[in-house]
């Protein structure tokens, strides 16, 4: 079924003009126009807070206590059994659905459903660009203990580690990350991973509250491996003090630059000889660790973790 005749089968007798992207106060009649920037996630919209505050404002001056939002627009505008699910007025399904919550949304495991699919769900393939050999996506950020954090809509942060970490360790045996609800904090240890008997704790870029765990990461630590951009991403984060913390990032070209310094730093620890071979720009080591152990797990871990190795 395609947006053009949604509304048009029989159970839906309202004909219902579906553009995307169209904030659910301007479904609600209450502004003329506004897209949504969010993701449909109100309850972290900054523009659904203001509007709530302005509408409480208007009605305060109108000495009323009676609350009008876009729920009570929509509440007016469609009257009894057939009033939409507000997401498919938005246009973010595309199946015919009713509201049977009265557009009380915090009600509906429907909509709890598709918050949480849009929490997790990864669409997009990132970008490459290439530093020393190893894959920098754009759009990221890069915490200097080679674990990475991407904002996602709603506010929240998606973390987790970068080409550089998994070449350099190989794959790991076992993946210990966060619990749901579990408060993490920059700079400090957040999630830890182990190989061979050989454990390493990875500080985490961001402050905040985890939200949401890639399970098939966390049961299948390989992904991390194969993929850590995108499948084998870590965990979700609602973050504290965003702005302060994306400071103590590197972002853009500064990734590159660190990066390359970081690969050159890797070689030098086999000497000078690779050290010059870092900078001709070939293809970096794969599973660094199980070709040199020698150099030891410690030293790679306190070198470019810079977190307590276990």
């Amino acid at each position: 079924m395609t947006k053009s005749n949604i509304g048009t089968q029989k159970n839906h007798p309202k004909v219902f003009k579906v553009v995307d992207n169209e904030c659910i106060w301007m479904k609600a009649g209450i502004v003329n126009f506004r897209l949504c920037d969010n993701a449909y996630d109100c309850n972290h919209c900054a523009f659904d807070k203001a509007m709530q505050r302005a509408m409480k404002s208007k009605h305060r001056i109108k000495e009323t206590s009676r609350r009008t939002d876009w729920s009570e627009a929509l509440r007016k505008r469609y009257t009894g059994s057939s009033r939409p699910c507000r997401h498919l007025l938005t246009g973010r399904i595309d199946a015919p659905k009713i509201c049977t919550y009265n557009y009380e949304c915090y009600h509906c495991a429907y909509d709890q459903m598709l918050d949480d699919q849009d929490l997790t769900l990864i669409t997009d393939a990132p970008h490459y660009k290439l530093a020393a050999g190893y894959k920098v996506a754009d759009g990221y950020y890069y915490h200097t203990g080679h674990s990475w954090a991407r904002l996602e809509h709603g506010g929240y942060v998606r973390v987790g580690f970068d080409d550089f970490l998994v070449r350099l360790f190989g794959r790991f045996q076992k993946l210990v990350l966060p619990p749901l609800g579990a408060k993490l904090k920059q700079d400090q240890v957040g999630w830890v991973f182990s190989r061979d008997g050989h454990k390493a704790g990875v500080l985490s870029p961001v402050t905040g509250k985890v939200l949401a765990v890639n399970h098939n990461t966390r049961e299948h630590p390989e992904i991390a491996h194969e993929d850590p951009y995108k499948e084998g991403w870590l965990f979700i984060v609602e973050p504290s003090a965003l702005k302060k913390v994306l400071r103590q990032l590197y972002f853009g070209k500064e990734c590159i630059q660190w990066m390359e310094m970081e690969g050159q730093k890797l070689m030098g620890l086999l000497g000078s000889e690779y050290e010059k071979l870092a900078a001709t720009g070939g293809e970096p080591i794969d599973d660094f660790y199980g070709h040199f152990p020698g150099i030891g797990w410690e030293s790679l871990a306190k070198t470019f973790l810079r977190a307590e190795v276990h």
